[in-house]
């Protein structure tokens, strides 16, 4: 596949691409750790594909169309590739029973055919993705200041 990455025409990588692979784990397992310390979060696999039509599945910004197959098995049902977990997260919040103050986490991998691909953006997308319930008296500037700075601090 024909690569458009614009590197700087001194760049050398450090690292070889095991070394960089293992060294994205380590960073990965060490950030993963202290963020759910520090904001009382619990894993929670999240789906790569969800029933079409649900409205489980956002579309971002209303244009993206999300990959879609027949399930073989299960006649009459669609299923979508994962764009985004804003309302699964939601969702899920409230179906396993989190209290305000805690929350959850979760490694989304997704597939954005229409996504503009450059440095910083690709079609397949491997993100991390929290979700909290808040105590009314949290909605405000101020909490939202000491949550950046809890993830800044990490």
């Amino acid at each position: 596949m024909h690569s458009n990455l614009l590197l700087p025409p001194d760049y050398c990588p450090i690292l070889g691409v095991r070394a960089t692979e293992h060294a994205i784990k380590e960073l990965k397992d060490f950030f993963e750790l202290n963020l759910v310390t520090e904001l009382n979060l619990s894993r929670v696999t999240a789906p790569l594909f969800v029933p079409a039509g649900t409205g489980i599945n956002d579309d971002l910004n209303g244009v993206e169309q999300p990959v879609a197959f027949a399930v073989k098995h299960l006649p009459g049902v669609r299923a979508e590739i994962v764009q985004s977990l804003a309302k699964w997260k939601r969702m899920m919040l409230s179906q396993l029973g989190f209290e305000p103050g805690y929350g959850l986490y979760t490694d989304m991998n997704a597939i954005r055919p229409d996504e503009v691909i450059d440095e910083t953006h690709s079609i397949y997308v491997d993100q991390w993705d929290w979700e909290r319930v808040m105590r009314p008296d949290e909605r405000n500037l101020t909490f939202l200041h000491w949550v950046v700075e809890q993830i800044y601090d990490v």
